[in-house]
């Protein structure tokens, strides 16, 4: 309040809120008295008024009618003056009842003061916010610091809560350049409507009848829960305009539930991929999470940096990142820092091959819960270098495995993927055998009776992340084409990191040792039908102006991609989104043969070699010709 009492603005509003009280008083008289009040009236008129004015500003005060910025009165600030006008109202008549119970007053006055000064007092902080709204003159033009900017015609899709708070913020913010033309809405009871003065049109389907009646200069899309048939039916609608279109981010990023004018973004293929937002157990979740200590392997990667951001809503003690890129793990520790104000980290700098590293890593800060997403990802890459494929996705997640149940951790997650099941490529196989160490390792602790939960999730491709064929695809049609695709069939599943992110850390929760959980990935998408959306999203048309063309497949790559293998026995959960796979696992003694042939084959460079063992561990795999970047006839293996 002492900073209040400072500023002029609080004591013209104050000046002005004591007249009205005033005037409401003596009009409440008039109204009662039909404009011809008797003579004695006027001594009462004085008495209450006495009190009555103190009374009402010091409940206005206590009410917080006098802490809020005018400018931003709200449905919230009007609630407050109803309570004050009706406490006043109570405490005077209530005063009044004791002292000589209505004696020469008349309740009807009382009754209308409440009433007026309700009226008066909300009709003037009203006015003060519409003063402020329209304070710069003509709606189309707005002028800051001496600068006239050009404000663009919008038609909003959509009118729902989504679009109501962006029609507000716009109507507050005058720095936006935009003003709002109207509402286009499919459901029949809103068309006709208004919110905040701007009519609700018609249905979406007429778009281009309504952009040329309103002269609408850009779209803005505002359905953040729009499914993905709906997604396109209006971006399809939107490209016929021919002007330019945004939307509002899906559900599923806004973690705040909040949606603002600052988050509206051009539309990308994950709108068109249109899942729905995941059912999140945040109970359960916290009770892994909070106040423990958490290292993320692999933590700049794209996986691995989503991961951390979910991972810090849920307060642990400290988040251990690691990694070998220095740039990804610098990216990390910068955005956690810097931009979600986290500093319980620690950035660890190296690879998990490193033994040495991961004892002394452990011994140290004793980590709770290991999500260990460092893996080669890359099928082309690590089928050209598959040494390294089984250095990295095996053997170094087998350390990691050994150093978490020698140090007691609760809960291992390995980060697995769909290429694990029935493997074309070697990156698909190691991942596979990681899968089955995992299970080993499980199976080891199951027999002692006690230690570290080890689990896996599985799921397919991520949209966005180091492989993903997104950033490919958007590159290619920037340069102009042509854009490249292997195969018109060839298909996979598709997911967004902050989806596959939360699901992760949801099945953690679920996992008693030696699952597999299997993410619900949906339908499969062609990744010719994909090519052609991305190009039209980008203002242009496939075949005509950017040629599509197809390459075949590259080494080790499927066709389409599964989730299970035949006779695994997949079980529901108690997540919608989330399967499990059980298995027995089998003893690590008896993988010790192989996986030394593995190490010596992997020293050595022998690609088909390598290839070769990983069949015989897991005969599913069918391995392609070798395409090593090291070929055997140079002399090594």
């Amino acid at each position: 309040m002492k900073h209040q009492i400072r500023k002029l603005n609080f004591w013209v509003v104050l000046g002005f809120d004591l007249l009205l009280l005033i005037a409401a008083h003596l009009l409440a008289y008039v109204i009662r008295f039909e404009g011809a009040m008797p003579q004695e009236q006027w001594a009462n008129f004085f008495a209450v008024l006495s009190f009555l004015i103190p009374a009402k500003l010091a409940l206005f005060h206590l009410c917080g009618l006098y802490r809020g910025m005018w400018r931003y009165t709200s449905l919230a600030d009007l609630l407050n003056i109803l309570k004050a006008c009706a406490i006043a109202g109570c405490i005077t008549m209530g005063g009044i009842l004791l002292v000589n119970r209505f004696e020469g007053f008349s309740r009807a006055v009382f009754v209308l003061d409440a009433l007026l000064t309700f009226l008066f007092i909300a009709g003037f902080r009203i006015s003060l916010r519409l003063s402020y709204q329209h304070a710069f003159g003509l709606p189309f033009l707005q002028k800051e610091s001496g600068v006239r900017q050009y404000r663009k015609r919008l038609l909003i899709i959509g009118a729902g809560d989504a679009a109501e708070k962006v029609m507000r913020e716009i109507n507050d913010n005058k720095v936006l350049p935009y003003m709002v033309a109207g509402f286009l809405d499919d459901r029949a009871a809103k068309i006709g409507q208004q919110i905040h003065g701007i009519p609700v049109l018609g249905p979406i389907a007429d778009l281009s009848e309504y952009v040329f009646k309103t002269k609408a200069q850009e779209v803005l899309i505002a359905i953040p829960s729009a499914s993905r048939d709906q997604m396109q039916r209006i971006v399809e609608l939107c490209r016929t305009c021919e002007i330019p279109f945004k939307t509002l981010p899906g559900l599923g990023e806004l973690i705040s539930d909040k949606v603002s004018i600052k988050t509206i973004r051009d539309v990308s293929y994950k709108d068109l991929l249109g899942r729905p937002s995941v059912r999140l157990e945040l109970a359960q979740i916290g009770e892994i999470l909070a106040g423990k200590m958490v290292l993320v392997t692999g933590a700049g990667g794209s996986i691995g940096s989503e991961l951390c951001r979910q991972i810090i809503r849920f307060k642990p003690s400290s988040l251990i990142l690691m990694d070998a890129s220095e740039e990804n793990l610098y990216r990390i520790e910068m955005e956690l820092c810097h931009e979600y104000g986290f500093s319980n980290y620690v950035a660890v700098l190296g690879k998990v091959q490193d033994k040495a590293l991961l004892e002394a890593l452990f011994a140290h800060y004793r980590p709770t819960v290991v999500f260990h997403a460092a893996a080669y990802k890359h099928v082309p890459m690590v089928e050209g270098n598959p040494w390294e494929g089984v250095y990295n996705n095996i053997f170094a997640s087998k350390r990691v495995m050994e150093v978490s149940a020698r140090y007691g951790v609760e809960r291992f997650i390995l980060i697995s993927t769909d290429k694990a099941v029935r493997p074309t490529n070697v990156m698909g196989a190691t991942k596979r055998m990681t899968e089955i160490i995992m299970q080993g390792f499980c199976k080891q602790i199951r027999d002692s009776g006690a230690g570290t939960k080890f689990m896996a999730v599985r799921f397919g491709n991520v949209l966005g992340s180091s492989g993903s064929v997104i950033p490919l695809l958007r590159r290619q049609i920037e340069m102009g084409g042509p854009v490249t695709v292997t195969h018109p069939d060839m298909t996979r599943y598709f997911m967004a990191i902050e989806e596959a992110s939360q699901l992760i850390l949801q099945a953690a929760t679920m996992g008693e040792g030696g699952e597999i959980f299997i993410l619900e990935m949906g339908t499969p998408v062609r990744i010719g039908q994909m090519a052609r959306d991305l190009i039209r999203l980008c203002g242009k048309e496939p075949d005509t102006e950017i040629e599509i063309k197809y390459i075949g497949l590259r080494p080790g790559e499927k066709m389409y991609e599964e989730l299970i293998t035949e006779g695994e026995g997949i079980v529901v959960t108690g997540h919608e989104k989330i399967m499990v796979l059980r298995g027995n696992g089998v003893c690590l003694e008896d993988l010790h043969g192989a996986l030394g042939t593995l190490k010596y084959l992997a020293s050595t460079h022998d690609a088909e070699g390598i290839k070769a063992e990983l069949g015989k561990i897991i005969p599913e795999y069918k391995a392609y010709a070798s395409v090593s970047v090291l070929p055997r006839e140079r002399g090594l293996g």
